[in-house]
């Protein structure tokens, strides 16, 4: 049986802009620096589309992140789905499941984000086997 652990991490991003893959898409490459609870480096991918302008648009990013979580060493993916609408923002980002290696297999969770300044604060709730 595995317990529940909140625990929270910080990172910086930087985004470089690619070629769209589909017709009226945007496309940026992303690398993560991470720090508190998660440490270490992430490499991804992020598909965008609409128009964040008008105030309508939406993302799916995928990630995978190397260093440790709480000390245990390993990697793991983490998927976003972003949206954009007149009635605001949301954010799902979750582990993605069978992606933990290392001393991180078997890892779920999800993560809320706390603050997007140029120092992203998050907070990870997640579960290991055993």
């Amino acid at each position: 049986m595995s317990e529940e652990r909140v625990v929270e991490a910080r990172f910086t991003v930087t985004l470089t802009p690619a070629t769209g893959l589909v017709a009226e898409t945007g496309r940026f490459d992303m690398t993560k620096e991470w720090s508190g609870s998660i440490r270490g480096t992430s490499d991804g991918v992020m598909l965008s589309a609409g128009d964040p302008r008008l105030g309508a648009a939406g993302y799916v990013a995928l990630e995978v992140v190397s260093g440790s979580l709480d000390g245990r060493a390993g990697s793991f993916a983490l998927a976003q789905l972003g949206r954009m609408t007149s009635a605001g923002q949301h954010l799902d980002w979750e582990i993605v499941p069978g992606s933990g290696t290392g001393d991180l297999i078997g890892l779920a969770g999800t993560i809320e984000l706390l603050s997007a300044e140029e120092v992203h604060h998050v907070r990870l709730r997640y579960s290991l086997p055993g």
